[in-house]
């Protein structure tokens, strides 16, 4: 249990230096680029897909999944109006009082705060709020609620891609990575650092099982509790697979399953926590590279005890 708390705290505290932000966001922002370049281009047919499936489901879960897909997207807008605003009335005092290497920390700190507090009001008014999405959309004529849920289906599925690729673009640069954090805070440690070699081939295998499964199971995002269950599992098990490699290859030099069955229970929970990064836009640029960090120093605490 140490071992694990250990590690969360470190990949907390590395992901917050101002050297490991800026490759977070140097990655993140390119991906993100790409990806909506693609998703405009092709925005139409993305659209008539999500609409065609939208059309074979009763107009009730419709209503229902619309007025829950609603209210998530409205607690990511008002995290992100909240975090603009802040910086907004006191970005200058901010400037003054932080000094420049505790900045990005302090950004990141901010983020989370206000995701926290909007999560905490959305716990305590989620039935008042999904009641009023839900009128709302009793409301709207049939067609307008398809075409709307359509919308939100289709940035969801850009919003996948991007995840996808954020974790795919770690993995494949984790050698670079992770060799400058061993460099840096365990110097004289052995590490194995043509670990990426032995390891892009399992990677690319996962994100095809990822995509695979996700496509086979897109009706399914439309069942309640089930969708979230779905979602957030696949992701954790990306993260977990992906990474659990890559950390042991560079660790240990090889990937010994059985090995990695023995730390399974702190392998699931670090990609657990990594993957709730995905639920902030912007900050889910830092959920691959914190449960890489995490992993990695958990594997080396096993391997040194």
């Amino acid at each position: 249990m140490q071992d694990f708390l250990d590690a969360i705290i470190f990949g907390f505290k590395e992901i917050l230096k101002t050297s490991t932000m800026k490759f977070a966001m140097i990655n993140g922002v390119v991906v993100s680029v790409v990806w909506i370049a693609i998703g405009f281009i092709f925005w139409d047919s993305i659209v008539s897909f999500s609409g065609s499936v939208l059309s074979l489901l009763p107009f009730s879960m419709l209503r229902s999944n619309g007025a829950w897909m609603l209210s998530t997207f409205l607690w990511l807008q008002v995290v992100l109006v909240t975090f603009a605003l802040i910086f907004a009335f006191f970005g200058n005092i901010i400037v003054q009082k932080v000094s420049r290497e505790k900045y990005a920390s302090f950004t990141l700190l901010i983020g989370l705060l206000s995701a926290l507090f909007w999560g905490i009001v959305w716990f305590y008014e989620s039935s008042y709020i999904y009641a009023q999405f839900l009128k709302l959309l009793t409301w709207l004529p049939f067609e307008t609620i398809e075409k709307g849920l359509a919308y939100l289906i289709g940035f969801y599925l850009i919003y996948t891609a991007i995840i996808i690729s954020l974790i795919f673009v770690a993995s494949a640069s984790s050698s670079a990575f992770l060799v400058e954090i061993k460099e840096k805070h365990f110097p004289y440690d052995r590490m194995y650092e043509d670990h990426e070699y032995k390891t892009i081939k399992k990677t690319l295998r996962d994100t095809g099982i990822f995509t695979v499964i996700s496509i086979v199971s897109f009706p399914l995002l439309f069942v309640p509790v089930l969708n979230f269950v779905l979602l957030v599992g696949l992701w954790i098990w990306l993260m977990k697979d992906t990474f659990s490699s890559d950390t042991a290859a560079f660790v240990f030099g090889d990937v010994d399953k059985e090995k990695l069955q023995e730390y399974k229970v702190g392998l699931w929970s670090i990609s657990f926590i990594g993957s709730l990064f995905n639920f902030i836009p912007v900050f889910n640029v830092f959920g691959p590279y914190f449960t890489e960090l995490s992993m990695f120093y958990y594997l080396k605490e096993k391997r040194d005890s």
